[in-house]
C-alpha cells in the first residue's frame, strides 16, 4: 500500500489563483515575482561593487520589454510562424501562451547592450555577467509556472513513477451537458490492484452534479456516453489517459441532498515532471553563479559567468528535451527537437565566452 502511494502523483491545481478571476493566473504571478526578485539581488550587486543602484529601475525596464519581446518573437519564428504571421494581430496576445526561452537569450544580451549605450560608466560584460545570475532563478520560478498550468510536461514514463496530469481532462469534464458544481481527480487508495508496472494508473474523478430534475437513471444514461466520448475522444485526452476503446465507462453515481457525486474510474498516464526537473537545474545554477560572484566578484574575468550560463541552462535544456513532450506538430519527424537544435549554437557561445574570458583573465578595477 504504501509503495502504491508514492509511485505517482495525480496533478490537477487550477492555472488560476482565484477561480472566480481566472486572469489573475499562478504563472503570471511567478513571472513577475521573478523580475521582483531579481531587480532587488542586483540592486544588491550594484552597491556591493560600487555602482550607483538607482541605474537598476532602468535597467529591469529593458530587462523586462527584451524578455517579452523576444521571447514572444522566438516562439512565433521559431514553432509556430505560419500561424502568427497569417495573423499578425495575434502575437500581441501573450496571455494566450506561447513563450520561447531562447528568443529571450537573443533578446536580452542585446537589450542590456542597448542599455549599456545610455549608460557609458557601466561594462557591458560586467552587466551581463550579473544578470544571467539572476535570469537562472526567474527560470526557476516560470518553470513553477508552468507546472501550475500542467503545460510543457513530460513523455511517458513507461513506469509508475511520475505525474498524472489530470487538468486537461477536468476542463473537458466541465463542458459536459448537466450543471457541474466541482470537479477533483485524484489518485484512488482502492485500485492498488490495477497498478501493474507499465506506467498505465488507475485514476479517478469526482464530479459534482447539481440534483435538478435528474433522475439517477436518466443521469446515468446521459453521463456514460458523453464521459466515454470525453476520455477518448479530445486529443489532451488520448495524450494524458488510457481510457480502453471499447469497455464499459466504469462510473457510480450517488445521490445527495442536493446534488449527484459521480466518480469516474479510469486510466492516467504517468508522465516525467520535466517542469520539476527544469526549475530544479536552474535553481542550483543560480546557486552555482551566485557563489562564484560572492566568493571572487570584481576578480571574476569579464564574460565568465555569461559563458557559463549558457553552458549549464542550454546543455541542461538539451537533455531535459529528450524527455519532453514536443511543443508543435513539426517536431514528430525530427531526430533532434527545435529546442534542442536552438540550444546548440548557445551552448557553442557560452564555451567560447568562457574560453575568452579565462584567456583575459580578471578586468582591471574601474
Amino acid at each position: 500500500m504504501l509503495s502504491f502511494l508514492l509511485s505517482f502523483i495525480v496533478w490537477d491545481p487550477s492555472p488560476s489563483i482565484f477561480e472566480s478571476f481566472d486572469r489573475f493566473r499562478w504563472y503570471g504571478l511567478l513571472f513577475a515575482l521573478g523580475f521582483i526578485i531579481s531587480q532587488q539581488i542586483v540592486v544588491y550587486f550594484f552597491k556591493k561593487e560600487g555602482k550607483n543602484p538607482a541605474l537598476v529601475d532602468q535597467l529591469t525596464i529593458y530587462m523586462v520589454l527584451g524578455t517579452i519581446i523576444g521571447a514572444r518573437l522566438g516562439h512565433v519564428l521559431f514553432y509556430e510562424p505560419e500561424k502568427y504571421l497569417g495573423n499578425p494581430i495575434d502575437i500581441l496576445k501573450i496571455w494566450e501562451g506561447g513563450l520561447a526561452s531562447h528568443g529571450a537569450a537573443i533578446s536580452l544580451p542585446i537589450a542590456i547592450w542597448l542599455y549599456c549605450k545610455r549608460n557609458q560608466g557601466l561594462r557591458y560584460l560586467w552587466v551581463v555577467d550579473r544578470i544571467v545570475i539572476v535570469i537562472a532563478l526567474t527560470g526557476t520560478l516560470i518553470r513553477i509556472g508552468n507546472l501550475m498550468n500542467s503545460e510543457i510536461g513530460g513523455k511517458d514514463t513507461n513506469s509508475d513513477t511520475g505525474i498524472v496530469y489530470a487538468r486537461d481532462t477536468e476542463e473537458i469534464l466541465s463542458t459536459l451537458r448537466v450543471p457541474i458544481e466541482s470537479i477533483e481527480a485524484y489518485k484512488p487508495t482502492d485500485r492498488e490492484a490495477e497498478v501493474k508496472g507499465t506506467g498505465i494508473v488507475p485514476v479517478n474523478f469526482d464530479v459534482v452534479i447539481t440534483k435538478g430534475n435528474y433522475t439517477k437513471e436518466s443521469l446515468e444514461s446521459i453521463l456514460s456516453q458523453d464521459i466515454k466520448y470525453a476520455l477518448t475522444q479530445f486529443n489532451s485526452s488520448k495524450e494524458f489517459l488510457a481510457e480502453p476503446l471499447n469497455t464499459p465507462l466504469q462510473i457510480e453515481v450517488k445521490e445527495q441532498a442536493t446534488n449527484y457525486l459521480v466518480t469516474v474510474k479510469t486510466l492516467g498516464r504517468v508522465k516525467y515532471p520535466t517542469q520539476i526537473f527544469e526549475a530544479a537545474g536552474y535553481f542550483l545554477i543560480f546557486l552555482l553563479l551566485l557563489s562564484l560572484w560572492m566568493k571572487y566578484k570584481s576578480k571574476l574575468p569579464d564574460g565568465l559567468l555569461f559563458g557559463l550560463f549558457f553552458i549549464l541552462v542550454f546543455g541542461s535544456r538539451f537533455v531535459w528535451e529528450f524527455f519532453k513532450e514536443v511543443q508543435v506538430d513539426f517536431e514528430q519527424s525530427m531526430q533532434l527537437n527545435m529546442g534542442q537544435l536552438l540550444s546548440i549554437p548557445l551552448i557553442t557561445i557560452g564555451l567560447v565566452m568562457v574560453i575568452r574570458a579565462l584567456k583575459k583573465g580578471s578586468p582591471k578595477i574601474d
